[in-house]
């Protein structure tokens, strides 16, 4: 499935669900047994990682990797647990896959898989923990995401191109917040 672009859907936006942290865990485990050795950590990122705030109802995974080729070579062994590859879909380093709920078809997790020492790792997970520190930041991540889901509420990529401004402020801000922090 490398290449193919995952179809838009109509954007939900629930209210934030203690259940996500469950189904990170248990795609965490499973992806430990297919991928192995090679998997170093999975971390649980985006709105869904975000206690208080609404969020599409997908938890999305940072699964990372002693190397890229090492996962590529687990691909079947991802594949068999349900989820479509899509390859680097358009950030290279990354490998992206989705898992849909076999009996409705709705998005269900997404990774985004990286190689230990890459730089999205630490945004990722920055952009995370600095919300989770600052909620009058997370309250106004969550009106972004009205405000996008108000304006593309059928079309996952336009409502992800309307938030992106707004994320790459909050980006720096958590940039600058980290290296507060480790400075400390």
């Amino acid at each position: 499935m490398t290449g193919a672009a995952p179809t838009p859907y109509r954007i939900e936006l629930a209210e934030h669900d203690e259940g996500w942290a469950r189904i990170a865990a248990r795609e965490a485990e499973r992806l430990g047994g297919a991928i192995g050795p090679a998997l170093l950590e999975v971390h649980h990122i985006g709105s869904t990682s975000i206690p208080g705030i609404r969020a599409k109802p997908i938890v999305d995974l940072l699964p990372v990797v002693s190397t890229l080729t090492e996962v590529d070579e687990r691909r079947a062994a991802v594949e068999a647990l349900g989820y479509e590859w899509y390859g680097d879909y358009g950030i290279p380093g990354r490998r992206y896959c989705i898992l849909k709920d076999a009996a409705t078809g709705r998005r269900v997790a997404q990774l985004h898989v990286f190689a230990s020492g890459s730089e999205r790792i630490a945004q990722h997970v920055g952009f995370r923990d600095y919300l989770r520190a600052h909620p009058d930041e997370a309250r106004a991540y969550e009106a972004e995401k009205i405000a996008a889901r108000g304006l593309h509420p059928d079309d996952v990529n336009a409502y992800n191109d309307a938030k992106s401004p707004w994320i790459k402020g909050c980006d720096a801000r958590a940039a600058t917040w980290r290296t507060t922090l480790a400075n400390d």
